[in-house]
């Protein structure tokens, strides 16, 4: 009778532990892999998120009527220029011109940028009812522009909904733009004005005693502000649609904001002569559920 060959217990227990070895090793491997894949995945998606949030700053701040930045701290505000602004500044506050309505539309802009000092039309000589020529402009489609920015705010069509005009070089002192606390701002360089006419502006506030040439007309200022509950995980968020001219301030109640990004790990900015520096770090508040969390930083310039 033929016997049959058959494994032996040795030769069985072997092949388990050999198997388990692999088995294990192959585990390995495949959460390493794993948790590659969601680290590169985390990693790409903060530095898209990081990259986008600042294109939303520079794109604002791009606008900026650069005298006009400010750093804030709870009671106390610097200009950014100032050497002694340093990491407790974390707010960052600007008066923006109005982009959208210089562009204005069907080849035509809203306002050019210019006085025709010439011009009879150009009266500042008479206190509360000066006027100002800017020729070539459209001040109807400006108003039109700002009323759509504003939800009905600004439209330039009476006191209450005037907009301001600030010449270039009239000054650098940041006290001067309205950001003081008090009723009615203190707002020395802004001057706040409606359409008389598509090319005159009639002056709201009391005539300045020099007319510039060339200047920029405003309906916002803007602020980025984190919120300070958590140094290293905070939201940073946009403010915009308000008159520091008018004593408004960014945080006064039904504000108009947008969060910008969640789980902030650091904000910073400075100046250097006119250039702004920024610097963002978002994290990942443990989404990968490894032991750390990730962080992205990245930089960008703003001439």
């Amino acid at each position: 009778m033929k016997k049959r060959s058959a494994f032996t217990m040795i030769e069985l227990v072997m092949v388990i532990v050999v198997l388990g070895i692999v088995a294990s090793i192959g585990a390995d491997i495949i959460a390493s892999l794993y948790s590659n894949y969601l680290r590169v995945r985390t990693i790409n998606r903060l530095e898209a998120q990081t990259e986008i949030t600042l294109e939303q700053i520079a794109k604002r701040l791009q606008y900026r009527i650069k005298d006009s930045v400010i750093a804030r701290k709870t009671g106390d505000y610097l200009a950014l220029s100032d050497s002694s602004v340093d990491d407790t500044y974390n707010i960052l506050e600007w008066i923006g011109y109005s982009n959208e309505s210089m562009l204005g539309y069907d080849g035509q802009p809203g306002w050019t940028g210019f006085i025709d000092l010439d011009s009879t039309d150009t009266n500042s000589s008479a206190g509360t009812h000066g006027t100002l020529k800017t020729s070539e402009s459209n001040l109807t489609k400006a108003s039109t522009i700002m009323s759509a920015l504003t939800n009905g705010d600004i439209d330039l069509s009476t006191a209450a909904k005037a907009a301001v005009l600030i010449f270039k070089g009239r000054g650098a002192d940041v006290s001067k733009y309205g950001w003081s606390t008090t009723a009615n701002g203190d707002g020395e360089y802004t001057l706040r004005v409606i359409r008389q006419s598509d090319t005159v502006f009639n002056i709201i506030d009391t005539a300045p005693s020099e007319i510039y040439e060339q200047y920029y007309l405003a309906h916002s200022a803007y602020a980025i502000v984190p919120s300070a509950t958590n140094s290293q995980d905070f939201n940073l968020t946009l403010y915009y649609n308000y008159q520091p001219w008018l004593g408004e301030n960014y945080s006064d109640a039904n504000m108009p904001n947008q969060v910008l990004a969640e789980h902030v790990n650091l904000f910073r900015f400075r100046q250097d002569q006119s250039i702004i520096h920024l610097k963002l770090c978002l994290h990942d508040a443990n989404e990968t559920g490894l032991d750390n969390y990730i962080v992205v930083c990245k930089e960008k310039v703003i001439y």
